[in-house]
Order: C-alpha cells, then structure tokens, then sequence
C-alpha cells in the first residue's frame, strides 16, 4: 500500500481497495482526512517534540475536551493502546497501595485481548498471544465471560480490580448482555474494587457512541482509548476518575512520548469531527445498515455464514469456513476485511465516515467472493 484517500487504499500497482479493516478499527475517519492534514501540517511547522514535564496549549486542550466529555477527572496520555492498558493496571495496583491494604490481582475474562505487552498478554491470555513468551506475570484471574457467578466467586482479599474490555474485539466481536455489564459494575462497587473497561477497539464512536459503555448506562472508574482516537497517528490515553488515579502521584508514572505536540495536534482534530451533533447519529445509521446487509447475505449463503454479530461500525459475520482464506479472497476482490483471533469471525470494521454507496459496495463484494 502506497496511498490512502478516504475509505481507500490504494497499492503500488494502482488497485483500489474498499478498506473496512481501517487499521484494525483505526483509522476512524478514514485515510488522510483533509481536517486532519491540516492540523498535523500546522503543528508540524511550530512545535515536534516537548517534555510532558512542561505545559503545551494542545495538551491542556485535548485532555480538558476529554473531561468535559467523559466520566473522567484525569487523563494520562500514552502512545499506543497496550501502554493504555498498562497504565491502568499500575493505577488499580497503586490505588489500593495508597490506600494502605495491597489488592495487586486484577481479574479478567477469558476471549479478552488487552494487547501485547508481557502484562498485556498475561492478563488476556489468548493463546495466539502467549505462545513462546512464557512464563507470564502472575497477578490476573481469568473468569468464563459473562458469567457473574464465577466473576464474583474470583474476588479475593486480594483483588483490585476487574479488567475487561466493553465489546471484545479479537475474541469474535462479542457483545455482552446489558445485565451483565451493570452487574459487574454493581459488583466492583460492592467489592470495593476498580472496574477498568478497555475500549482502545470498541470506544471513540465505533460503536455508535462516544464510549461503548454508554449503551449500557454504566460508568467505570478507569478506561484505556487508543486507535480511533489518533484516526492513524499513534496517540492513546488512560482515562480516570480522581478517586481511581489518587495514587497516581508525579513521579510514580511516566512516559517520554504520550501527549506531544503532533500527537494531541491529531487527537484534537478527530474530537472536532467527532463530536459534532449528528456524527453518532449516522455512525448508527451507517451500522444498522451494514448489519442488516450482511444478515441478508447470511440468508442467502447460509453454508457459509453463521452468525451477523456487533454493534454500530463494530460488526463481525462468523463463518463456517476457515476465515484466512476467505479475507484473501475478499481482498483479491478489493474488499479489505480483518479476521478476528477466536471464533473464526471476520471483522467489518471501516471507517466512521463511510455512506451508504460504500456499505453496498462492499456487500456486493462479498456476495461476489461467497458466489465464487
């Protein structure tokens, strides 16, 4: 791949390709939105590089946007989903150390992925991601998903915190029930534990909403973004109420990289996109759409399709063929797709910004690839 344009990539020998993997759901507003490149340009012409140590207007910004925007009373930023997800594990550890009474284990739910860091896989333990990096870190509990009964039996003295990410993405585009989540929730307070909600994949509109978790009218005390948030530029951030980071010092943490010039220069002009009235609105429109199209091409191939899953601009169709070769063969056609880890489902997940034409190009894509 040479060149980006919209929800399009093009390769060195000048096919198009139909991009609905966008990055592996990042390139939120597609590639090389004219808002974007001419924020990057201009940050790039006034300032690269600048110690977090020091206060820069774009880093004051975005974090306050992200407040005022979130459940959230302080921000951390980070260059990548895993360092993210990282930060928050240390948060839950130094939480209850401040505290005075150590909960170091954190449980998590099986299909989870969390990234690839040595914490990140510990905590997911997906096979794919653990294989050959033995031994892993001891301090995670790893609970059947969407069973409360074994999510609370796992609560020891011990326990700090309970990780999850809100839609599994790399476990099949899994969904939970709505009770589920509120009683997870309803749990960790009872406990007296954090609940970290990982939405580096699901969060910053993929799934209709700002935050995932908001379909389900919970908050947590700590959320790692990443992805979409950079549209493309690395840029990611952890995300905490003032009671969840009070351990969280100067000094206890840091990072050279996370919230520098041309990063936040980046972040700050997706949330100008983003956050315009009717932009949710139509990632749902563009979602219900997509979703009923591929349920009409389950029908139709009912040999190959299984199952439509997801929600909003997050959706995966599980097949009853391998799906490595199936993603080839969309992509010889011109429709970029990605497979998930487990499950054998492939995932649809382009950019916030496609229309309608897009959405039936594809699917004519697909019924193509299924036909042949």
């Amino acid at each position: 791949m040479v060149r980006g344009r919209g929800v399009r990539l093009i390769a060195d020998d000048g096919k198009q390709y139909l991009d609905f993997a966008a990055g592996i759901a990042v390139n939120s507003l597609g590639h090389c939105h004219p808002h974007l490149v001419a924020a990057l340009s201009r940050q790039v012409l006034e300032l690269w590089h600048c110690s977090n140590t020091y206060h820069t207007p774009g880093l004051e910004q975005f974090a306050s946007r992200l407040v005022q925007n979130t459940f959230a009373d302080n921000i951390f930023m980070t260059n990548s989903g895993a360092e993210a997800v990282e930060c928050g594990i240390k948060m839950i550890r130094r939480h209850h150390y401040a505290n005075g009474t150590p909960r170091p284990r954190i449980i998590t739910l099986s299909g989870s992925f969390h990234g690839r860091t040595i914490a990140c896989i510990s905590a997911g333990r997906n096979l794919k991601a653990i294989e050959g990096y033995e031994p892993l870190l001891d301090g995670f509990d790893q609970v059947p998903r969407g069973d409360l009964e074994a999510l609370k039996n796992a609560i020891t003295p011990l326990t700090g915190g309970i990780l999850l990410e809100t839609v599994q993405g790399e476990g099949g585009i899994r969904v939970y029930d709505p009770e589920y989540l509120r009683g997870v929730r309803a749990i960790a307070k009872e406990a007296g534990i954090l609940l970290f909600l990982d939405e580096v994949q699901c969060g910053i509109g993929r799934t209709g909403k700002l935050f995932a978790f908001e379909h389900y009218g919970i908050e947590p005390d700590i959320c790692s973004i990443a992805k979409g948030i950079g549209s493309g530029f690395p840029v990611g951030a952890c995300l905490a109420t003032a009671h969840a980071a009070k351990g969280m010092t100067q000094g206890t943490h840091g990072g050279t990289y996370g919230g520098n010039p041309l990063a936040t220069a980046v972040g700050n002009a997706v949330l100008d996109i983003i956050l315009q009235d009717g932009f949710m609105d139509n990632v749902r429109k563009m979602g219900d759409l997509l979703k009923s199209e591929l349920g009409k091409v389950m029908n139709d191939f009912p040999h190959l399709i299984d199952e439509v899953r997801g929600i909003g601009l997050m959706l995966g169709i599980k097949m009853k063929l391998p799906t490595g070769d199936i993603v080839k063969r969309l992509r010889y056609n011109g429709l970029l797709t990605i497979a998930a880890s487990n499950d054998n489902v492939i995932r649809f997940m382009p950019p916030l910004v496609i229309t309608e034409e897009d959405i039936h190009e594809a699917i004519s894509i697909l019924r193509k690839t299924a036909t042949n």
